[in-house]
């Protein structure tokens, strides 16, 4: 076999021989042995009395008292040769998960860098008085020669220091391969950094815990911190010594933080980090989001280095009643939760590979307004405070890469049609989603605006949701390429939001817009032909409304201008700066450089009002940066009200937008005009602005 299979090396041991036994008579029997009901922890035990040799008892036999032993699960580390083996093993302890996983990696001189991982699904597991062994088939991230594991432990006693894992690897056919002799390592099976800045503005305490038993359940009382809910999942959290407050003060009334200014902020923050994967994560406890405060909590995405920072609001979540330390906890643990690359429970099937969903999960992942089983009071009345098993499996045994922040995403299969959002055999929901582009066509490289409409087919109206926007991740878009590859799209930037409801009658219509042509995985409309597009609604109810499948075009350039405005428009940078709104963060400088090449070169084109559109609104803004650089930590840049005013104008008037990005335009050009004192051309704007009839599409 290859020596660059570190499961197929020499072994010099054989293999052993022993009864099977489940997991369940491993915890049996380690409950006997312990004198308790629960086989996961240590029993005290207590020190016989001694009996004076001459006693009138002393022929009185006695029985000694079993001593408990030690548990076997956690996380193990052994090297042979020029490999490296992380090996967790998962049977007892607390919530097992009866499952067997590794991450290898290979030294080279002083470097060690990530080989593959493995994850034995369904172990058998076989206990004497003496050891357990567990072994099992794996699935790897490589072709491994010798793909059947197992584990090997002595059980010691409590007061005796945990055994070594002995982990052989052995052909589909028996044959032995590598053995690796691993030191005990941590009761935990994973261990990240967290750091938690706080801004200086934020009018309530950052969380620190929270009494489960303030409030009705479904789970035991305990004084729970978000480092505690990782630690019941099996996962340690180190709070970084680095933590610091941020001073806001230089932002005056300009307070609240958009999307591009956290992103730019993120950006300064990892700068200082390594750019690889790494068990770190940044969250940033701030008082407002410009969106208000219906939004609890966002994970922001960059380019390269993805699920490495979140931000939570306390204009939404903070105060220390009950209910308000609840939803931060809540909140909290959910945002980092993204982090481990945990999707919502409602959307599982975009996992890859795709499980079912879940919308009736008791989970941190799920929304509690949101839940099937009757909204939030029936979620927060059986909320045991806990990741559902499926998630905790992720985060102890995912391959690393799928977990690790900075790692994968999570991606969708290879076909779009009616398998992949597919049709409900019934649907009773009383609702219809609608999406459609403003335009049949685009040219390379502009960007694609979905518009989204729920109406309502029942007479009697429907409770509804109003988050359509797919950044709010209530809606999910799916994209079939040219190529036939299919996507899920992902927003650069995920946002946790609270309820916000309606009843929908006939005549009524939700109507929104969205930018999708760039996300998470990069451009997607980076190619000319045609493109399928599919959304999905997450009900109240837990029904998905579908829409119909509609078909984009996006043409070839057939002139040199359109080819070199195309070249212009695509590219990472750009397609941030799209998402964005404008940012004035020097990482996306190339992308702003590239846009005032088009309003230089190309100033009659449609295509440029988006370019217009995407610098007026970031120089309307008082660009806040956080920083490492200055002592308060916050730059701001002042808005650039003459500037802001003219580009949105000239877009206003241009009338390629769809009408829901209209809007937008002409109430922030509004807003413009007033801060600038010029009373008449808010008169106009205003003007201009009731005049759109939204939902006459």
């Amino acid at each position: 076999m290859s020596q660059q299979d570190p499961t197929a090396m020499e072994v010099t041991d054989g293999e052993l021989s022993l009864g099977e036994m489940s997991v369940d008579d491993i915890a049996a029997s380690q409950a006997i042995e312990a004198g308790t009901g629960d086989p996961t922890q240590p029993v005290e035990t207590p020190i016989a009395e001694t009996v004076p040799e001459n006693s009138a008892v002393s022929n009185i036999p006695i029985i000694p008292l079993p001593i408990a032993k030690r548990p076997v699960s956690g996380r193990y580390r052994g090297t042979v040769g020029g490999f490296q083996l992380e090996v967790r093993v998962d049977v007892d302890r607390t919530r097992p998960m009866k499952r067997l996983s590794g991450d290898f990696y290979q030294i080279s001189g002083q470097t060690v860098t990530y080989f593959g991982s493995f994850i034995v699904e369904a172990p058998t597991v076989t206990v004497t008085a003496s050891q357990v062994t567990v072994k099992g088939l794996g699935s790897f991230t490589f072709a491994a020669g010798a793909p059947v594991v197992q584990v090997t432990i002595e059980r010691r006693l409590i007061f005796q220091p945990q055994a070594p894992a002995t982990v052989q690897f052995f052909t589909t056919g028996g044959a032995p391969g590598a053995t690796y002799t691993c030191a005990f390592e941590s009761i935990y099976f994973r261990t990240a950094r967290i750091e938690t800045d706080r801004v200086s503005d934020i009018s309530t305490p950052v969380f620190s815990s929270y009494n489960t038993g303030s409030l009705p359940s479904g789970g035991a009382a305990r004084n729970l911190s978000v480092v505690g809910a990782y630690k019941e999942a099996g996962i340690e959290m180190i709070p970084s010594a680095a933590s610091d407050v941020i001073n806001i003060s230089e932002a005056g009334a300009n307070a609240q933080w958009s999307n591009a200014e956290l992103h730019a902020s993120m950006q300064n923050h990892f700068s200082l980090w390594q750019d690889q994967p790494q068990w770190a994560i940044w969250q940033v406890a701030a008082q407002l989001h410009e969106m208000g405060a219906s939004l609890y909590g966002i994970m922001f995405d960059q380019e390269g280095k993805q699920r490495q920072g979140c931000a939570v609001f306390h204009s939404a979540i903070g105060g220390e009643t009950a209910e308000q330390l609840r939803l931060q906890v809540y909140t909290y643990v959910h945002e980092l939760g993204h982090g481990f690359n945990l999707l919502h429970s409602w959307q599982k099937q975009y996992a890859s590979p795709p499980v079912p969903n879940r919308p009736n999960s008791l989970s941190w992942m799920n929304y509690p307004w949101n839940y099937p089983g009757g909204g939030a009071p029936a979620f927060w009345n059986s909320f045991a405070f806990q990741f559902d098993n499926e998630e905790v499996i992720h985060m102890r045994h995912g391959f690393r890469n799928n977990v690790i922040m900075g790692g994968n995403n999570f991606a969708v299969g290879a076909a779009l049609g009616r398998e992949i959002m597919a049709d409900p055999v019934r649907d009773e929901s009383g609702l219809k989603l609608t999406i459609s582009t403003h335009q049949k066509n685009f040219g390379l490289g502009e960007p694609v605006v979905l518009q989204l409409m729920l109406n309502t087919t029942d007479a009697r109206g429907r409770r509804a949701h109003t988050w359509l926007h797919p950044n709010t991740t209530m809606v999910k878009i799916v994209i079939r390429k040219p190529s036939g590859e299919v996507v899920a799209y992902e927003p650069l930037i995920e946002h946790l939001v609270g309820p916000r409801e309606t009843i929908l009658g006939l005549n009524d219509t939700i109507a929104e817009s969205a930018y999708i042509g760039y996300g998470k995985d990069g451009l997607y409309f980076e190619e000319p032909g045609n493109y399928r597009i599919r959304a999905c609604y997450a009900a109240l109810d837990g029904s998905q409304v579908m829409s119909d499948i509609i078909t984009v075009r996006v043409r070839y350039p057939v002139t040199a201008a359109e080819s070199e405005m195309a070249d212009l428009f695509i590219g990472d940078e750009q397609g941030t700066l799209l998402y964005l709104l404008g940012s004035d963060h020097e990482s996306l400088q190339g992308g702003n450089d590239a846009f005032d090449e088009i309003l230089a070169k190309y100033p009659d084109n449609a295509m440029t009002n988006y370019v217009r559109l995407v610098k007026g609104i970031n120089a309307s803004r008082d660009f806040k940066t956080i920083t490492d650089k200055q002592e308060n930590r916050v730059v701001v840049r002042p808005a650039k009200l003459d500037e802001s005013s003219k580009l949105l104008s000239a877009v206003a008037d241009s009338g390629v937008l769809d009408p829901v990005s209209a809007k937008m335009t002409l109430t922030n050009l509004a807003e413009v005009q007033t801060k600038a004192g010029d009373d008449e051309a808010v008169k106009h704007t205003l003007s201009k602005l009731s005049a759109i009839a939204i939902g006459k599409w």
